[in-house]
């Protein structure tokens, strides 16, 4: 399965037309625009939109993106798809820091309806959210979306904005915006399987959060101990040496529903509290946890998206933490072969959604398969 996919470096010469040639003449239900730090994020959504006319254009800022070739930096990724087997809906959520719960529901629950009448002979749905990565309301948006949409299965990821953590914005309809999401909704006459991926297995060092700021997603306490110093002795390590990269390669998770999601740190705040990416409380248990190797494992669960030997269009999220553990590891490369002789296309995030999860330090995609397979 082929989508249509332009990608330019982000100080090409007229990007956006670059971009619009790249995906061709075919008709299309939908634009997916990616934009690595750099670019004016308001500027490049109302170019894009007008530039591709009727076909509404949604995407977001990113930590990077993953292009034809794999792993990019700093530029633009266009994604496409043709209306001859697609059908979509974007929904844009505003005010994400005042969810209304019951109305959203509603919204998505009429969209779903929307598309099945539209399209009543095409069997298979979808769901692809971007949302601004530094609004703190991942989680009880994707818990609010899962509701509506029932079977349909949801995956996506959190805008980013490099390494700066400054802002990040989703684009919707030639609109960049902040402290919003964007939700796709599509049905297809091809055969879609959304997955997650993490090469991460917990260990039996556990700690408990014993102090906790869960709006902030901050820990102060760990094991009723600053929390810095308590992770950081669970480590073996000085809290002096904490980093990004001592976090992406000692992650902890949590268990919930009997399997291990990913609570991972973003950073150390100057008093030493710990800030997370994602949801945290008081009296949560926390485990260590230790990863595998990441090239062996990601060239497995891709190799099992190939059903029968038939290789997919595959549109992904990755965290961004993923990319710096690849980095420490020297393992760029590498990672970055697999995803491009895989036709990954997506971009690095600052958190992932699976159904009503938010989750870090996980790849999470859809696979989609050539019609009739």
């Amino acid at each position: 399965m082929h989508l249509p996919r332009a990608h330019v470096a982000g100080d090409a010469a007229d990007p956006v037309q670059a971009l619009k040639a790249g995906l061709g003449e075919g008709p299309l239900a939908l634009v997916l625009l990616f934009a690595g730090p750099g670019h004016d994020p308001a500027a490049l959504a109302g170019a894009a939109q007008a530039a591709f006319g009727a076909v509404p254009v949604i995407g977001c800022t990113t930590a990077g993106e993953i292009a034809p070739g794999g792993y990019a930096e700093n530029s633009l990724l266009a994604v496409g798809l043709p209306a001859a087997h697609f059908t979509a809906h974007p929904l844009l959520i505003e005010g994400l820091d005042a969810i209304g719960r019951e109305a959203l529901t509603g919204q998505v629950i009429r969209a779903r309806q929307m598309l099945a009448d539209r399209e009543p002979h095409w069997a298979h749905e979808f769901a692809f959210l971007m949302v601004d990565g530094l609004s703190l309301r991942e989680d009880e948006l994707a818990g609010v979306l899962a509701a509506g949409l029932g079977p349909v299965p949801l995956f996506g990821g959190s805008a980013g904005d490099g390494l700066r953590f400054g802002r990040t914005f989703v684009f919707h309809q030639g609109r960049a915006l902040e402290n919003a999401a964007v939700l796709a909704l599509v049905r297809s006459d091809c055969r879609a399987r959304v997955f997650k991926l993490d090469h991460l297995r917990p260990t039996a060092r556990r700690m408990v959060v014993t102090s906790a700021s869960p709006a902030r997603r901050i820990v102060h306490q760990i094991n009723a101990e600053p929390a810095a110093r308590e992770y950081a002795r669970l480590l073996g390590k000085d809290p002096a040496q904490l980093t990004p990269f001592t976090f992406a390669a000692h992650p902890v998770v949590v268990r919930i529903g009997g399997q291990h999601h990913v609570r991972a740190i973003r950073e150390v705040a100057p008093n030493g509290d710990l800030v997370f990416f994602s949801a945290i409380d008081e009296g949560l248990v926390l485990t260590l946890a230790e990863p595998c190797d990441m090239v062996a494992h990601l060239a497995e669960g891709l190799e099992a998206l190939r059903e029968g030997g038939v290789a997919p269009a595959v549109l992904a999220c990755d965290c961004i933490l993923r990319r710096m553990e690849a980095q420490e590891k020297q393992m760029t490369g590498a990672i970055s072969a697999l995803l491009g002789a895989h036709g990954v296309l997506g971009f690095s995030t600052y958190g992932e959604q699976m159904g009503a999860m938010h989750v870090n330090q996980t790849l999470t995609g859809v696979a989609i398969y050539p019609p009739g397979v």
